[in-house]
């Protein structure tokens, strides 16, 4: 066996040295959200206990931590739904050339190099001189899609880019109509880039912080919930915070991955039947 080169061992080293980077801080937080009752925001660490993830569970002086949870939760649903389907019916309407189709593709593309934070100003400009409420809910909302549906739409157009039509001239040529040909042909095949698009738009929207800061009105999300923390909160009940947001984001990828993983399988399973069922 030949030894390996010593640029080998470099790149390794070097490997190690970037995940410590990447993931120590939340190992850190994570670490630290176990202090004891007496404990403080730094090592050394005084006791091992759950002490501050029950103190999350009881009313808080400061922050409303649950509530801002809730709308984080609700605003992602709403993004990721609304992601999926407009960057579905994008990428199905560039598939055809149709005047202004470079322009409009990059104008979509544009939102994602403009800086977040003049996005978010320009958004709650316009609503607030408009005369209209500068929420969460809505001018949130808006400056949410500036930042997901670049995304979603380049996703989409990779995705049908590699996708044979000749499936959908089969459905035709069998009397299916346009909406059959989409819904029992074309969403089926497409299905776990539809999860990813999905997982995109919920997680983008979720901890999502300079384009929701002057679009959420007098209610917090949860990242800005969290900074504000950041500023008055001097106990580990924060980096309790932080480990069970961490969770609950790793929980919510499984459960995506899990649904991919059950598409792949259930259509492997309707191949391999329908291969035993023309021999």
């Amino acid at each position: 066996m030949e030894p390996r080169p010593r640029s080998f061992y470099f790149l390794t080293a070097f490997f190690i040295l970037f995940l410590l980077f990447l993931y120590g801080p939340t190992l850190t937080i994570g670490i630290l959200s176990f202090q004891g009752p007496g404990g403080g925001l730094t090592f050394p660490m005084r006791g091992v206990s759950l002490h501050w993830f029950r103190d999350l569970f009881e009313q808080q002086a400061v922050g409303d931590i649950w509530g801002s949870f809730s709308r984080s939760f609700v605003l992602g649903l709403m993004v990721m739904v609304t992601t999926v389907v407009i960057s579905v019916m994008g990428g199905l309407a560039f598939r055809k050339r149709f005047a202004g189709a470079t322009i409009l593709f990059y104008l979509i593309i544009t939102s994602l190099v403009i800086p977040s934070i003049l996005i978010s100003l320009g958004v709650g400009l316009i609503w607030s001189q408009s005369g209209l409420p500068v929420h969460w809910a809505s001018s949130g909302f808006g400056a949410q899609l500036t930042w997901t549906l670049p995304f979603g739409l380049l996703i989409m157009f990779a995705v049908f880019n590699r996708f044979d039509a000749s499936y959908e001239e089969a459905a035709r040529d069998l009397g299916a109509s346009p909406w059959q040909v989409i819904r029992y042909v074309v969403l089926p095949i497409i299905a776990p880039s539809l999860i990813g698009v999905a997982l995109f738009g919920f997680t983008l929207s979720y901890d999502e912080f300079a384009r929701t800061l002057l679009t959420s009105g007098s209610y917090n999300t949860l990242p800005l919930e969290i900074f504000g923390m950041t500023t008055n909160v001097t106990t580990p009940v924060l980096f309790a915070l932080g480990t069970l947001t961490t969770v609950f984001s790793l929980v919510v990828i499984g459960v995506f991955l899990m649904v991919v993983w059950l598409l792949n399988r259930r259509r492997a399973r309707q191949g391999s039947d329908a291969g035993r069922g023309t021999v």
